[in-house]
């Protein structure tokens, strides 16, 4: 009997993200395990500290929307249930904390860039998510 029965990945939606999504799968085969896709869309006002004196919800549902589209797109080509393929709005760890627990995961696996000197000090979402995690984590490291 496998460790990991449910694996949950979040990737950006850059073209890194099939580096990620392909070890993902791998593991996910070798225990058998369901696999859910997830991307963090972070709010626009976080993006200008909240100073632009406008109404950004239309710009935030086009990102949305094309999130969503991206992951479908990623879905559909890893086997991924639409059920399994969640787009979701807040701070990347904090989000994928709250899906690990709510979801009941076993595995979380996020891609690392692996960082050294000034950017490690700032931290990376990778580092965030593994410190707040009750379950497992698994960098997987982009070239």
């Amino acid at each position: 009997m496998s460790a990991y029965k449910k694996m949950l990945v979040a990737i950006d939606l850059t073209e890194e993200a099939p580096q990620v999504l392909d070890k993902a799968k791998a593991v996910c085969e070798a225990h058998g395990a369901d696999l859910m896709l997830v991307h963090v869309v972070e709010p626009v006002g976080y993006a200008y500290g909240g100073d632009i004196p406008m109404d950004l919800t239309e710009l935030q549902d086009q990102l949305d929307k094309a999130a969503r589209e991206q992951l479908s797109a990623y879905g559909d080509q890893y086997g991924v249930a639409k059920e399994n393929q969640v787009v979701t709005v807040g701070r990347p760890e904090s989000e994928i904390h709250r899906l690990a627990k709510e979801q009941e995961v076993d595995l979380v696996i996020v891609g690392s860039h692996g960082r050294k000197g000034f950017q490690l000090l700032l931290g990376s979402t990778a580092n965030g998510v593994l410190h707040g995690t009750e379950c497992d984590v698994l960098a997987v490291r982009i070239h």
